[in-house]
């Protein structure tokens, strides 16, 4: 591994630094936070438990994170890629060992009184490890197939590990996010149509290997009526939800699909349609309107960033909460399979805030130290 070598330019003072700090942007998240306060109080059944609370309280703590993380030094996360990158995969391996069965998978690690789902954390360590690497390669060396294939591996190691317990949506996201970062890193475009041709030649091959539910999945995506009671009744139920929400919605805490029961995983993968049913299209344009700017303020900071590190830092959350929104607003609306991927800051689950918030906590870090001089020896 080599050294890490440093620009001889003072770092900003910690007043510039506090004045640097994107406070509209932690603004934004913290509304998108509230209204999951609203959304999981509401899906309780107007109650405060056992949801909102604890949505609530784990922002708080998820909110300091942020402001620390933002206030370190990029030079930081440049030397602590490898490691976290590496611990996550370890934490993969004891999740596919020893983890915790739910819900038909395989995805979470019991630490004492805490639960955690280590491929929440792999997403963010594969964007600092790709990061890293490619600060160190110049734009021709990035340009070049040999370049490529140590990041493919990079992408490809916890993508496997996760399709074992099995988690198909974090998988998918791993290596749509990974994918992303290696398009802007300067991967050429062959590489990618390549990879494309490869992937739908083996899908013979892949349907073997899916689970009998991840199959199900797929043909109801495709045919949402050929079983409305089994495999169709999740996204049937959310289809009816989000339609049934009008234009302005039903009312807070007048959600029939959700306050009945009729809507499954109404807390987590469906929050969503939780949502859209009581506030309507108004609320979802609203909700959605609050996530673009996340995304605005993330290409902002990484074209203002001028060292290479946070830019692909910058893009790779960027893409990572893309990715996030897309997949689950597609999802619950029938224009994706259902794979279980979270709405950030909205669903109900701490692991999933918490790397969503220290992927924030980088993002706004980068725009702190937007003129840091860092290099690595070639």
């Amino acid at each position: 591994m080599t050294a890490v070598s440093l620009g001889t330019p003072a770092p900003p003072s910690f007043g510039e630094r506090l004045w640097r700090i994107n406070w509209g942007l932690i603004l934004v998240l913290s509304a998108i936070a509230g209204i999951g306060v609203l959304a999981l109080y509401s899906a309780a059944g107007g109650r405060p438990d056992p949801w909102a609370v604890r949505h609530a309280v784990r922002y708080g703590a998820a909110l300091a994170l942020l402001l620390g993380v933002c206030l370190v030094h990029p030079k930081v996360w440049l030397n602590l890629a490898w490691p976290i990158y590496t611990v996550s995969v370890l934490l993969l391996v004891a999740v596919d060992v020893v983890g915790k069965v739910g819900m038909g998978a395989q995805r979470w690690l019991i630490l004492g009184p805490i639960q955690i789902q280590p491929s929440e954390i792999t997403k963010v360590a594969v964007i600092l490890v790709i990061a890293r690497y490619y600060h160190g390669l110049t734009h021709e060396q990035a340009a070049r197939f040999l370049y490529a294939l140590p990041p493919l591996l990079i992408i490809l190691l916890p993508v496997a590990l996760v399709m074992v317990q099995p988690d198909l949506g974090t998988a998918m996201m791993v290596l749509l996010g990974g994918a992303a970062l290696l398009f802007v890193a300067g991967v050429r475009l062959w590489m990618f149509l390549a990879a494309a041709v490869a992937a739908v030649g083996s899908l013979p091959f892949a349907w073997t290997f899916m689970h009998e539910y991840q199959r199900r999945r797929v043909l109801t995506f495709l045919d949402p009526d050929r079983d409305p009671l089994g495999a169709g009744y999740h996204i049937t139920q959310s289809k009816i939800a989000i339609g049934s929400g009008g234009l302005f919605g039903k009312g807070f805490g007048h959600g029939t699909q959700s306050t009945l029961n009729f809507l499954p995983e109404k807390q987590t993968d469906f929050i969503f349609t939780t949502f859209v049913e009581e506030w309507g299209m108004v609320g979802a344009l609203v909700l959605l309107g609050l996530f673009v700017l996340v995304l605005l303020w993330g290409f902002s900071i990484a074209l203002r960033c001028q060292h290479h590190f946070g830019r692909l830092v910058a893009l790779g959350v960027t893409s990572m909460m893309f990715l996030y929104v897309f997949i689950n607003t597609a999802m619950v609306m029938g224009l994706l399979p259902v794979v279980g991927v979270p709405l950030p800051l909205v669903s109900n689950g701490g692991t999933a805030m918490v790397s969503v918030m220290f992927a924030c906590g980088l993002l706004i870090g980068m725009n702190v130290y937007r003129d840091a001089q860092m290099s690595l020896p070639r």
